[in-house]
């Protein structure tokens, strides 16, 4: 079954012979989708999976050395990226997708071929891992400002549109304050069918690679703000989720909300139409510090209790060289953990400088999730910080099968009751040293409707309680 699928990644998408030969492979449930038996999950290639990662940029398809990084995440567990569709950095290295022409304006008709051999290349190299790749369609800071002047998609930088016949400007602020007409052009909104056309190309071009694999999962916008109407992402998530119906596909679709506060009603265009988006996109969240960080994202997670859905973080803030206040090293492992333990399905370290990429301590830190993880049937578990008492603020989170198993994370030390009532038999519980990813040596605890908790030392651990 893996060499057909490598087989099919090779071929070119639109030869349309390949959609007939890959409907038994896509029949088998190989492609990422929400767990059948708990939906709050992942599952890929028939198996549940839980989606840890942390890489040094955001548009990883355009950096160098792009093998050796996949190389080192999958070393410590990690099987997850993020890859915005962007090219607006100066570093000289990354290039953009259309064809540029002797006068320096671009062609929105003609593909530059190394950027998509690039964006191809990735999917062949996670998919060989077992990485997840979740794409962003449309990276929102490329239409910013300074960035905007460079952006083929600029009127006076290309040979195929201009101010006059599109609502496009050559000139746009700080699009975090005002709007962007490109984020308009959709019918529902400012109708532009002359930009809206390249726009259609543009993601049917990425289609065209993505839909040959079935380790993808696709966000419309990055950040897009609360000035910008829902419409743009939901218009996006149908668009695409049509053409890969068209060839026998199912795909997964979210928004990225700038909305820090998961409460605010820029959100509930996610949260409640289940109808367009497949799964709950978090990251805003790790904006939000300790305890009100983990009370943000179980507001999201039992919001969705009557159509469950993945919660996916697929970037968290937080660096010691981070530029707004909290931002710290801490701050960053304190969300990764807090993700998981309240039942999120993915969580992500965010690129350096504003988060801590693949360093070493992100490194630490997904390697002691999988240690934790891959010792329960975590996809059976749920947030359950009822059954801790005694707690203070932030002290401890608990995600737990009630009866069978307990993992409880200390950001820093401290000590906690864990109501263990239901369990018939005994119980033993192992320490982990997160930021060392070591094990102490395993213990029998007490028997009774309550234990006490309390970590072998100061800095973040987790106890692993089964019986």
């Amino acid at each position: 079954m893996r060499s057909i699928k490598v087989l099919f990644a090779t071929c070119l998408f639109a030869v349309a012979i390949i959609v007939g030969q890959s409907t038994e492979s896509r029949a088998q449930g190989d492609r990422i989708q929400p767990y059948a038996e708990n939906p709050r999950y992942w599952q890929y290639e028939g198996e549940p999976v839980l989606l840890l990662g942390g890489s040094e940029d955001d548009n990883l398809f355009q950096i160098p050395e792009l093998e050796e990084h996949l190389d080192l995440l999958a070393s410590v567990g990690g099987n997850y990226i993020r890859n915005t569709m962007s090219a607006r950095s100066d570093t000289g290295f990354e290039v953009q997708p259309f064809r540029s022409l002797p006068d320096g304006t671009y062609d929105l008709n003609q593909w530059n071929d190394e950027y998509w051999e690039r964006f191809e290349n990735l999917l062949q190299l996670t998919q060989d891992r077992d990485i997840v790749v979740q794409i962003e369609l449309w990276a929102f800071h490329d239409f910013n400002s300074e960035k905007w002047e460079k952006s083929p998609w600029r009127p006076s930088n290309n040979s195929n549109y201009s101010e006059s016949d599109t609502t496009l400007k050559d000139s746009y602020g700080n699009i975090g304050r005002t709007v962007h007409d490109f984020f308009f052009t959709v019918p529902e909104l400012n109708d532009d069918q002359l930009v809206l056309h390249f726009q259609q190309k543009f993601v049917d071009k990425i289609l065209s690679h993505s839909l040959q694999y079935d380790h993808v999962l696709y966000c419309m916008t990055n950040e897009i703000h609360p000035q910008y109407s829902p419409e743009w992402g939901w218009y996006w998530s149908e668009y695409i989720k049509e053409k890969a119906s068209a060839v026998d596909r199912e795909v997964e679709t979210t928004e990225m909300y700038w909305e820090i506060d998961l409460k605010k009603p820029q959100q509930r265009a996610s949260l409640d139409r289940p109808d367009v988006f497949s799964f709950f996109e978090a990251s805003q969240n790790s904006a939000k510090m300790g305890q009100e960080n983990g009370d943000n994202l179980q507001f999201a997670h039992h919001y969705l209790t009557e159509e469950p859905r993945p919660i996916n973080h697929v970037k968290i803030y937080g660096a010691d060289t981070g530029s707004w206040e909290g931002s710290t090293d801490r701050h960053a492992t304190e969300c990764f953990w807090r993700n998981i333990m309240g039942g999120s399905a993915s969580s992500r370290f965010h690129r350096p400088p504003y988060g801590l990429g693949l360093g070493e301590k992100a490194q630490a830190n997904i390697k002691s999730m999988r240690m934790i993880t891959d010792g329960m049937d975590i996809f059976a578990c749920a947030p359950r910080n009822d059954l801790l008492s005694d707690r203070q603020p932030n002290e401890a989170y608990c995600l737990a099968n009630a009866g069978n198993e307990y993992a409880v994370y200390f950001p820093n030390g401290g000590e906690v009751r864990l109501d263990i009532s239901g369990v018939n038999g005994e119980l033993k519980v192992r320490w982990l040293n997160i930021a060392q990813s070591r094990w102490a040596e395993e213990e029998n605890l007490t028997s009774g409707d309550a234990v006490a908790l309390s970590p072998p030392g100061t800095g973040p651990w987790t106890a692993r309680i089964a019986r």
